[in-house]
């Protein structure tokens, strides 16, 4: 008996493909934000116990406060449980995920075959369960088939990283940083994305911001930097990228558990989807030794006496102890999972999984076609822009020659004014000086008619004489004169009606261009306007792995880690150098063991794959 509460669900579902699902079952998707935060992650179902028999009342729900009411019977198993939050996400590779809760310190996972009362959950009210990844792919790429798969596991290895359950090197966290920006804002813009909009954004281990004498202005100018070379990646590709770049990290998907050897030295043994791997407490990234999946013959433990039993009978069997026997318990749950996980990879996929990956790639090949039309489309809206554009700035230049023209032929039809005023004007003294020149060789006539005399009378008549001939002299050179300025103005009048009749016919010419241009600018093509939107109660227990060809897979596992090797060289120079980048900002002093340790394994050329290579 009891009432379950589900109160905080992963917030992933709104994907067009597992909506459809959803419907398919009977049940309306629960509506969730387009952005997303690391916060959003887990799901919660609480455990209310209650009076009532026979039912129980359930409600799934996310972190916003929307909730959706079920009914939830008390002989459900963990399955019942797990299956109904698997549906509420449209989740399908179920097998990757799992429901945790704490008992008294210590992890556990909710067993599918048992009722969920009947498992040691606290006794306090509610009880929890997050909602987590329980086992890790070797390779998310090829692995991960749902979208929602893919966001799932990015947003609790992201989480992960944040929080400094795995160790990721500065160089390395910039270039995660960058990605999850972009799965987060889409494509760098610099006009949205202006300085100090990562300022609230948890993008980077604190381990990592003390390490290095670096403002958040400086960090956010490196991530932006490599943010912007992200252009064109969708959500999803972005998400991947980081779930490539994270899967090589030394701590990505292990879990780690205090033991002691028969000596009683402490030490951890870690277990994820390679194997099972033997450290020292103080050096969590480098294995002191490693036992592959495909080399492991038989698991097994009596009480808190664990026992590995390797295929190789000339190894010996290595025994250690735990501290309780209930983490033997979740030890052995976890190798057989990820143990079946291993042998599973390595056949052909299932019908279920041809499936979902052709439904995925059908999706992808769906949503390529999109992007590639809505990248034609804005590619076309951004070529008849600067056609408009370009359209307008002749215009504008042609109304600017226009009214320069206008302004030309107004002085030079003022120019022709002036020079017929001043024509005529010269005429008038040329006429009036023609006058003068007369009148003075009329008084000269008339002097030498009247001078006789005297002797004194003609010496003053000769004297005046003289002086009018020269006074007649200068009157017809000044008359002369006039009338050559006078045709001199009358061809720069012809010359100034002729550069009048040209301008004039310029502006004809400037006035035709103009109309033709304002006709092509609105018989331009109208742009549309309605472009689309864009997962042992016994007290000896024992588990046998057999399989026919270990040596086969042996040789498999290490052709495909040669490969991917190969695939990871340009991205380790890009790491080196932004590493190079910042080394000088470092503060040796803040460097913690893990850092150390890293940098000791960088120097020697120690990697995650390598190392267990070498064991």
């Amino acid at each position: 008996m009891g009432r379950f509460l589900l109160k905080k669900l992963v917030a992933a579902t709104g994907f067009p493909a597992h909506r459809k699902e959803l419907r398919a079952c009977g049940r309306d998707p629960v509506p969730l934000p387009q952005q997303r935060t690391r916060r959003d992650f887990g799901c919660r179902p609480s455990v209310q116990r209650s009076t009532r028999t026979g039912e129980n009342l359930s409600k799934v729900g996310r972190s916003q406060g929307c909730f959706t009411p079920c009914l939830v019977q008390v002989k459900w198993k963990g399955k019942d449980l797990f299956d109904l939050v698997c549906r509420t996400l449209g989740l399908r590779e179920t097998w990757f995920f799992g429901l945790q809760y704490t008992i008294k310190d210590t992890v556990a996972w909710l067993k599918m075959d048992k009722k969920v009362l009947d498992h040691d959950v606290p006794t306090e009210e509610p009880v929890t369960f997050h909602f987590l990844a329980k086992f890790y792919p070797e390779n998310a790429e090829e692995e991960l088939v749902q979208e929602i798969t893919q966001h799932l596991f990015f947003l609790q290895v992201k989480k992960q990283i944040l929080d400094e359950k795995i160790y990721c090197p500065p160089e390395a966290s910039v270039l995660l940083a960058s990605y999850a920006v972009q799965a987060k804002y889409g494509d760098y813009d610099p006009n949205v994305h202006k300085r100090g909009f990562l300022a609230q954004e948890e993008l980077l281990p604190k381990r990592v911001i003390n390490l290095y004498q670096m403002t958040p202005e400086m960090w956010e100018e490196r991530i932006t930097a490599w943010y912007a070379e992200h252009r064109g990646r969708a959500r999803d590709e972005a998400e991947m990228e980081y779930l490539k770049i994270a899967q090589d990290l030394e701590m990505y998907g292990v879990n780690y558990f205090a033991i002691r050897n028969k000596k009683g030295t402490e030490l951890l043994l870690g277990v994820d989807a390679l194997g099972l791997h033997i450290y020292d407490p103080d050096n969590r990234l480098t294995p002191k030794i490693s036992f592959p999946w495909n080399e492991i013959r038989n698991i097994s433990y009596s009480d808190k006496e664990f026992t590995i039993k390797p295929l190789d009978k000339k190894i010996d069997v290595f025994k250690f102890n735990s501290s309780k026997l209930r983490v033997n318990k979740l030890i052995l749950q976890l190798c057989i999972g990820n143990h079946d996980l291993f042998m599973r990879r390595r056949k052909a996929d299932s019908l279920e999984v041809q499936q979902m990956k052709a439904q995925a790639r059908e999706e992808k090949a769906r949503k390529q076609m999109e992007r590639q039309r809505l990248a034609r489309e804005k590619q076309m809206r951004e070529e008849a822009e600067r056609t408009r554009d370009e359209l307008e700035r002749r215009l504008m230049q042609l109304k600017e020659e226009a009214t320069m023209a206008n302004e030309a032929l107004m002085r030079s039809e003022e120019t022709a004014d002036l020079l017929a005023e001043k024509a005529q004007i010269t005429e008038e003294e040329a006429k009036l000086l023609a006058q003068k020149a007369a009148e003075a060789e009329q008084e000269m006539q008339r002097i030498k008619a009247t001078a006789i005399r005297t002797e004194e009378e003609k010496r003053l008549m000769e004297q005046k004489v003289l002086e009018a001939e020269m006074l007649a002299l200068k009157m017809a050179e000044e008359s002369e004169r006039r009338a050559k300025e006078a045709d001199q103005l009358k061809q720069d009048l012809q010359e100034a009606r002729e550069s009048e009749r040209r301008a004039k016919q310029k502006l004809l010419e400037i006035s035709s261009k103009s109309s033709y241009t304002q006709s092509v600018n609105s018989s331009t093509t109208a742009l549309p306007t309605d472009l689309p939107s864009f997962n042992l109660i016994s007290e000896s227990l024992s588990f046998d792995f057999k399989d026919t060809d270990m040596k086969r897979l042996s040789m498999e596992i290490e052709k495909e880690k040669v490969e991917y090797m190969e695939k990871s060289k340009h991205l380790q120079e890009q790491l080196n150098e932004l590493k190079t980048e910042i080394e000088a900002l470092k503060l040796k002093e803040r460097e913690t063991a893990l850092d150390i340790l890293h940098n000791e394994n960088a120097s020697r050329g120690n990697s995650k794959h390598n190392t267990i290579k070498k064991q």
